[in-house]
């Protein structure tokens, strides 16, 4: 008979496309995986995986299965939520997804909410980047989370824009900020630019990319680094300049670059902040009471986006 467990097995070998990594992800024996694989092979009647050299490779009914795969254990996270989600919002843990940058001066305040409504739970906030977040969403290990537009696939989400957030041009050099930077000024600037690990899909950098489109290139970065609080720093060192977010901006300048300032974009350039969750999914209280809260934190911050 086929289980939640041999789909789980399935799942993260096919992520991997080896059955050690996906025993090591998963805490099993090898062999416990390697069973698991051959029980779900057996009760379908196929082949799932291919050896090659030291690692696997998924057949076309691999691929076939694995949305279905995904749709199964995310229904059963579902009702196991369904089930808990009275105890939850009393003693359990709450958890919620937002990207780093909105986590950076909405978070605090988000858990501090939470608390405040409920105060024996265990909250976590869980993400660095949107992309990752999207991807525990993709795989049922968050419910619903807080991202950036630009980095979203909306296939199997729902994606309800609730606010924007203004990008600025943030440097030391009082004379770079007299007035607003212009595409080709961008395209010229020796910039420190965070998130490098997701630079290909970054949100921020989208929008940049898009914004010199018609330069025909692509912002330079002369430093590259994985935090926003260290590229403000850098900043206020004299060393390069960068884009970031006016909240991030508020929140950080004073404390980590108080020599520096910042300036808009010409024209304008925003990131759209999102809540995503998956499409059709039967929310439980405790990801509702998440996106009520988190909602108003960002709109608190950031310009509202009403819906239509």
């Amino acid at each position: 008979m086929l289980s939640l467990h041999q789909l789980r097995c399935f799942l993260t070998t096919y992520e991997h496309r080896s059955i050690t990594a996906a025993a090591e992800e998963l805490g099993y024996a090898q062999p416990s995986v390697s069973e698991q694989i051959r029980g779900l092979e057996k009760t379908l009647g196929v082949t799932l995986f291919r050896r090659v050299g030291r690692g696997v490779v998924p057949t076309t009914v691999a691929d076939s299965l694995r949305p279905h795969a995904e749709a199964t254990i995310a229904a059963a996270e579902d009702a196991r939520r369904a089930v808990a989600s009275v105890a939850a919002l009393e003693t359990g843990t709450i958890r919620f997804g937002m990207f780093g940058t909105a986590r950076l001066y909405a978070g605090a305040g988000l858990v501090a909410d939470v608390l405040a409504r409920h105060p024996g739970v265990r909250v976590e906030l869980i993400g660095q980047n949107s992309t990752d977040v999207q991807e525990d969403l993709r795989r049922g290990r968050l419910e619903a989370a807080m991202i950036a537009v630009p980095t979203v696939s909306s296939e199997g989400m729902q994606v309800t824009p609730v606010a924007r957030d203004e990008l600025v041009y943030i440097s030391a050099d009082p004379e770079r900020l007299q007035s607003p930077v212009t595409a080709q000024r961008l395209a010229e600037a020796s910039l420190v630019m965070p998130e490098t690990t997701w630079r290909a899909d970054d949100s921020t950098r989208t929008v940049l990319r898009q914004m010199l489109h018609e330069t025909g290139r692509n912002p330079q970065t002369r430093i590259e680094v994985e935090d926003v609080e260290t590229a403000v720093e850098l900043v206020g060192m004299g060393l390069a300049d960068s884009v970031i977010p006016h909240g991030a901006a508020v929140q950080l300048i004073p404390r980590l670059a108080p020599e520096a300032g910042w300036v808009s974009l010409r024209p304008k350039q925003f990131d759209t902040l999102a809540i995503v969750h998956r499409a059709g999914a039967t929310l439980s209280p405790a990801a509702r009471l998440m996106i009520e809260l988190a909602t108003a934190r960002i709109q608190a911050i950031a310009e509202p986006v009403r819906p239509r």
